[in-house]
């Protein structure tokens, strides 16, 4: 469990998990994000929670993880666009740290 700062003074933090991390990468709800300007403001954290609501109301088996992780961190009171930024730079360390090479890359 990471908990990350939510807003500029630290006086709001969220808990982050290693399977909200896991359900991050599932669902690539990072991929294309973002623009490239690379600014992320509370109109991007409005289009990963609309992303976020279209593939629960698309899912059919409702995965639990993918809820948790909506309720924990996504809907969460304390998330901001600060949030927002510290989860995604926290994503990107645990990502480079739990990389696994596909089928491609591995010795014969």
């Amino acid at each position: 469990m990471t908990t990350i700062r939510a807003n500029a003074s630290g006086t709001r933090s969220i808990e982050i998990s290693e399977e909200h991390l896991m359900t991050i990468e599932r669902y690539s709800l990072f991929d294309g994000l973002v623009d490239s300007n690379g600014i992320v403001d509370e109109s991007v954290l409005d289009k990963l929670k609309l992303t976020v609501r279209s593939l629960l109301e698309s899912s059919a088996n409702n995965d639990k993880s993918l809820l948790d992780l909506c309720l924990d961190v996504i809907y969460n009171n304390n998330m901001k666009a600060l949030g927002l930024e510290n989860l995604i730079a926290l994503y990107r360390e645990w990502s480079s740290r739990t990389y696994k090479p596909s089928t491609e890359e591995q010795p014969q």
